[in-house]
């Protein structure tokens, strides 16, 4: 069956608004804004389904975001409220400490780290806010990069609640073209932001490629379905709950 992006997006203004009717009645959608057309698009829908007044973007460069005028663009575009909170003391603070801790252990701090920590720093600056003007944080992974692991544990894999966790990129960027967004903010080439890199070339295949896998199992290239296969098992543990031990009498 095709899908239904006008009915898929009627469908999750319905879920915003029975969602925070629950679990953050008046409560306000505290959006961190990449400029990426996944925060754009979460901070789009919960704009329409709870009024302008009650989201708010959070836009949180590393120093300076070559890009940020996109994401200055996107809450200008949406009017909703925003702060800047530029999280380059709190990382370089970071590193310098922990870099002290991991060299006494004779390592050094590793590309991963590197790019790893700056996600989580942001996430704890979207709940330190969140927190304290009555808001709930919205998480914005796609279907697309849950599936092969493709985000920051407790950092943008997290949130308070998830609306395009189902849904793969070209869905995304199908619900997003039925919002009043400009469309190259939707298409936006998508990057991690990280590596200087779009996702595509970090992945070394198309999100058109992996989508289509996630919805047939089909993939005509054999070399890019082991791929994906691959990164889907090697990041199973990003899925699951965390596992806990039971006693057992």
């Amino acid at each position: 069956m095709a899908f239904d992006a006008k009915k898929c997006k009627a469908q999750l203004i319905e879920f915003i608004q029975n969602w925070f009717e629950v679990n953050g009645k008046d409560c306000k959608a505290v959006v961190g804004i990449s400029g990426g057309k996944d925060s754009t698009i979460v901070a789009g829908l919960c704009a329409e389904a709870l009024g302008k007044d009650r989201v708010f973007g959070v836009l949180m460069p590393n120093g300076v975001q070559k890009d940020i005028s996109d994401s200055k663009r996107v809450v200008e575009c949406l009017g909703i409220p925003y702060a800047i909170v530029n999280i380059e003391d709190a990382f370089q603070a970071m590193m310098k400490n922990a870099s002290c801790v991991v060299n006494a252990q004779g390592k050094d701090i590793t590309k991963q780290t590197l790019q790893n920590l700056p996600p989580r720093l942001r996430m704890a600056t979207l709940y330190s806010i969140s927190q304290s003007i009555n808001g709930r944080v919205i998480n914005t992974t796609n279907a697309s990069e849950k599936f092969i692991g493709w985000g920051t544990m407790w950092g943008d894999t997290v949130g308070d609640v998830g609306l395009l966790r189902n849904l793969t990129v070209q869905e995304v960027m199908a619900v997003g073209d039925e919002l009043d967004i400009p469309r190259e903010l939707i298409h936006k080439v998508p990057a991690d932001g990280l590596t200087d890199c779009s996702d595509e070339d970090n992945f070394g295949f198309t999100y058109a490629a992996l989508d289509k896998y996630i919805r047939t199992g089909e993939c005509e290239d054999e070399e890019v379905k082991a791929k994906i296969e691959r990164m889907h098992r090697n990041s199973e543990f990003k899925r699951n709950p965390i596992v806990a031990f039971e006693y057992n009498e």
